[in-house]
């Protein structure tokens, strides 16, 4: 017997689990115009988008806190003085 894959939430953040806010996804749940979301602002770093579990991949957007922290950890490191 063969066990589906757990069924991906919009809702939330593919990488933490968390709601996402996500503006467009929010919209089509509800059916309100919503203000564009934050993240067709942002620009994510290819790191990041890495990191998503193929499976989610234009299903699921990631969090704020998710892109900013992956930003941060991918970012070059200063040089040493």
């Amino acid at each position: 017997m063969t066990t589906a894959a757990p069924a991906i939430d919009p809702a939330r953040c593919p990488l933490c689990g968390q709601g996402n806010r996500c503006a467009m996804e929010l919209e089509r749940e509800i059916g309100v115009k919503q203000p564009p979301c934050w993240c067709t602002q942002v620009d994510f770093q290819r790191e990041v988008l890495q990191q998503l579990p193929a499976a989610s991949r234009g299903i699921a957007c990631i969090c704020r806190a998710c892109a900013t922290k992956s930003a941060a950890s991918v970012a070059p490191a200063e040089p040493a003085a």
